[in-house]
């Protein structure tokens, strides 16, 4: 299809909101070099200082996370930290798929931050920002690195990702789980493999997902499922069917999130629209904006992950039935356990005597 580049979301590499200068291509009738139909990932180290980052937003629920990765190679269009790499001086379309930066110190850093004495102990979530599962993981191993600190020092944590190579961590986990210290969110968007070819590129089968949930729930890992984004007029005929289809697999309750489009997303999103779904792109933004208040995005507190109106009502009462019919719990589910924490031994410690 005219316009898209074989298996990115994004079709174009738009300025940063910080950039000062702008640049525009312009057909002047010369040569023009033939737009290359894909592009390649690239890797760079990113040298953190540290690892455990907070949060206070009330929608949600954790204070504690780590992102062992920047930018994500698994495209989704919507994805709301898209914009983040505009910080780096990169564009949040292609750049935030393609060229990414790891953290090779990561399981060092968090030793480092665990082993403070004044450090208090909570649930960390892993993936809030990008997918702590995404392909390069394959190979780099750095979110299992910290998992494996984690399960050393007995220390809690939540996961979420729309990869099944966590199921390669299910030993890790179980561990975890046994003692009321893991969570387990698997991000499932839809059913329908076109849809997901084009929004979520090179991210996991929706089967392939649904499966890791299986192996994962078989495990003793409890494992819940996020209906994430619900689009109108793209995938929110399909939140019943996702549903049911993930508590078939085992999953113990759920949580849901509509669309949201912050800074650079929202012309990534409209361009998207105009390549993959031309004739109904502009009653899907008419949607998009009757959830936001007649605008593309909403940063509210409060309203931002469910939206206001008429539809953002009956996607929530359809997501209450659905949930009561299936009988799981329609939210996820942190009561996990920060009372086994066993802080690492600091650098230098003195060794205790015994006779």
């Amino acid at each position: 299809m005219a316009g898209t580049i074989r298996g990115r979301g994004a079709a174009s590499n738009p300025p940063g909101r910080f950039d000062r200068t702008v640049t525009e291509s312009v057909d002047d009738g010369w040569y023009r070099e033939e737009t290359a139909q894909s592009v390649a990932t690239t890797l760079e180290p990113d040298r953190a200082r540290t690892i455990i980052t907070t949060n206070d937003s009330p929608d949600v629920p954790f204070d504690c996370s780590i992102n062992p990765y920047r930018g994500c190679e698994h495209g989704c269009i919507y994805c709301y930290a898209r914009p983040s790499h505009s910080y780096m001086g990169l564009s949040p379309g292609l750049d935030f798929e393609s060229r990414l930066f790891y953290k090779p110190d990561a399981a060092l850093l968090l030793e480092q931050e665990l082993a403070r004495p004044g450090y208090v102990c909570k649930p960390i979530m892993l993936g809030a920002n990008t997918d702590a599962y995404q392909p390069i993981e394959r190979e780099l191993r750095i979110t299992r690195s910290i998992l494996e600190v984690l399960a050393r020092c007995r220390h809690p944590v939540s996961v979420v990702t729309k990869s099944a190579l966590i199921v390669r961590d299910v030993d890790l986990l179980a561990d975890l789980a046994r003692d009321r210290l893991a969570l387990v969110m698997i991000s499932l968007t839809t059913l329908d493999p076109e849809t997901k070819r084009t929004l979520e590129p090179r991210a996991a089968a929706p089967q392939a997902r649904l499966r890791a949930i299986r192996a994962l729930t078989e495990a003793g890992v409890p494992v819940g499922v996020m209906v994430a984004p619900l689009i109108p007029g793209i995938n929110d005929h399909e939140l019943e069917k996702l549903l049911e289809a993930a508590v078939d697999a085992g999953a113990c309750c759920a949580a849901y999130v509509v669309l949201r489009l912050p800074y650079e997303v929202a012309p990534l999103f409209r361009e998207w629209l105009d390549n993959h779904h031309p004739q109904r792109a502009r009653h899907v933004m008419a949607l998009i904006r009757s959830l936001r208040g007649g605008r593309d995005n909403d940063p509210r507190f409060g309203t931002r992950m469910r939206g206001v109106g008429p539809i953002a009502e009956v996607l929530h009462r359809r997501f209450e039935l659905a949930c009561r019919r299936l009988g799981i719990a329609g939210t996820r589910r942190m009561d996990l356990d920060t009372t086994r924490f066993r802080p690492p031994e600091r650098p230098g410690a003195q060794l205790e005597l015994t006779f």
